[in-house]
């Protein structure tokens, strides 16, 4: 089972991330966690220092590299692992950036999400782009504007993969989350094993 966790900046994609493996160990099961990140928070800090921003068609040529690399690797690593499988972040985070740079899908990473492996859920975390500054304003670490998040959130919606995204509300309480999150694992785990493979909504 490979579930993928979307979001913008601020959403709580690590956070939830751990919250689906404690929920799968609850359960008597084991996971392994994969993270699909494009070094965006690296070069939002270097950029931020330098003060200057890398032009988009340069920036997004450097994030879709790493984060291709590391999602090619990740489906290599999961391919050898029959339990669960979760992915902080995949194709679809940087196909919403793209959006968000005024770029056009290309034709690279949407071959790439038809060979490989379909994920039996994308989780995508919906938050309030002020609630998410303010996460990141808090730990220190990113250097996102609101209108970065508010133009990230419309390149998720953009997608025409959105509609069918599970979302979640993830600006509830850690505790609500991770229940939430749980409850997705159960009804997930209940389908594959009835042969259904259905999505719980």
């Amino acid at each position: 089972m490979i579930i993928v966790l979307t979001g913008i900046d601020g959403s709580g994609k690590s956070t939830a991330a751990q919250a689906l493996v404690s929920a799968v160990q609850a359960d008597g099961g084991t996971a392994l966690l994969l993270n699909n990140h494009a070094g965006r928070r690296s070069m939002s800090v270097v950029s931020a220092r330098l003060g200057f921003r890398l032009p988009a068609r340069a920036a997004d040529a450097v994030e879709t590299t790493f984060r291709v690399w590391n999602v090619l690797v990740n489906h290599v690593r999961a391919s050898g692992f029959d339990r669960v499988v979760i992915m902080d972040r995949h194709l679809h985070c940087q196909l919403a950036l793209r959006a968000t740079k005024g770029l056009g899908r290309g034709r690279v990473l949407p071959w790439l999400l038809g060979a490989l492996p379909a994920p039996d859920a994308i989780v995508h975390l919906e938050v309030d782009p002020a609630v998410a500054h303010q996460r990141i304003v808090a730990r220190g670490t990113d250097a996102e504007t609101l209108d970065d998040l508010v133009a990230f959130a419309r390149g998720y919606r953009q997608l025409p993969e959105y509609g069918s995204f599970v979302k979640i509300d993830a600006s509830v309480p850690g505790p609500e989350l991770a229940q939430r999150l749980a409850e997705l694992v159960h009804g997930l785990t209940a389908s594959m094993t009835d042969g259904r493979h259905a999505v719980p909504r």
